[in-house]
């Protein structure tokens, strides 16, 4: 009867450490790569300048212009937001996602100039 006993809980210890290891906590903090952050400086910074030298030289670009400059500003400020301590993931994630969308926007409106006759 001993022996019955010692082997059901020699069992019972073998499922427990069977089980798998818990996932992580849902706290983790999504972070975007500090090359992916550059590279959408640098698509933005060149449609600004782009598109502000168009600006010079067809007068009807300059509100264009002067919008285009508070592009890397909104960036930045999505990225100050998912940077702060007492930023929720939902928070981080959703500033992650403005971030992308102003580079995306940066990219196509670049994409545009040639079309509206700016080089």
């Amino acid at each position: 009867m001993t022996r019955w006993l010692a082997l059901c809980l020699a069992l019972a210890a073998a499922c427990k450490k069977a089980e798998p290891a818990p996932p992580p906590p849902a706290t983790d903090r999504p972070v975007i790569a500090a090359s992916e952050i550059k590279r959408g400086q640098d698509a933005c910074k060149a449609y600004v300048d782009k598109i502000c030298a168009c600006a010079a030289a067809h007068p009807e670009k300059q509100k264009d212009c002067a919008l285009a400059r508070a592009m890397p500003e909104a960036m930045q400020t999505a990225l100050d937001v998912a940077a702060t301590a007492d930023a929720t993931r939902r928070d981080v994630l959703q500033a992650n996602d403005s971030m992308r969308k102003i580079v995306a926007g940066c990219i196509e409106e670049t994409a545009k100039l040639a079309g509206a006759g700016c080089p």
